[in-house]
């Protein structure tokens, strides 16, 4: 005879993130390795994406995950426990990043100007879609990688979100407060930017520049 749903023995992997927000609060503080464990790889993604840097991630994780642990008691479930993690992950990221490099990067008003009339003619296609040989996307990744570096941090957390960590349209906004129209917009600044600096890093190896 088969066993029922109700008869079943669940186990942590079978509860929802609520269900195990829930055991913590109750005081199951050992549940939160588990909820984590979840998402580990997608916040130290996340935290790469944004620190270009594996040591750095690593550091950054840890202080991420305190955080969770000493304020999951605040969160009101309002949003998804995913939302709100995201939340926690790019705020104690960028805090992480200030320390790091303070005013290296480019300001809003800079990128713009490098938006010029030439980048824009040569805005068509995705800023991705480039020759495929391994070695030759390994360079250009780093580029890339380079590049989103030098963003303000309105362009850089939105492409990292919407480009690298692959979240729609919607979900970037509802993380960053944004409307989906400015969310495409800045997408569509910061891809100009990328592509700009991929275009050049072409050029020259082709060129031999």
């Amino acid at each position: 005879m088969k066993e029922s749903p109700e008869n079943k023995e669940m186990t942590l992997s079978d509860l929802s993130d609520q269900q195990l927000v829930e055991r913590f609060w109750a005081g199951d503080k050992e549940i939160l390795s588990e909820l984590l464990g979840r998402y580990y790889s997608r916040v130290y993604r996340l935290c790469y994406g944004i620190l270009r840097n594996p040591h750095d991630a690593e550091e950054v994780i840890q202080e991420i995950f305190l955080r969770v642990f000493q304020k999951l008691d605040l969160f009101k479930g309002e949003s998804s426990f995913s939302s709100w993690l995201y939340r926690v992950t790019i705020n104690t990221t960028y805090m992480k990043l200030r320390e790091k490099r303070g005013g290296d990067m480019l300001s809003f008003e800079e990128v713009g100007k490098m938006l010029d009339e030439q980048v824009m003619e040569g805005s068509g296609g995705e800023w991705v879609s480039k020759p495929d040989d391994e070695l030759l996307t390994e360079e250009a990744n780093k580029i890339i990688g380079e590049a989103i570096s030098l963003l303000p941090e309105e362009f850089q957390k939105v492409v990292i979100l919407r480009d690298l960590d692959g979240l729609s349209t919607e979900e970037v906004g509802r993380l960053l407060g944004l409307t989906p129209s400015a969310v495409k917009s800045r997408l569509h600044r910061a891809r100009l930017f990328l592509r700009k600096r991929l275009d050049d890093f072409y050029r020259q190896l082709f060129e031999g520049g």
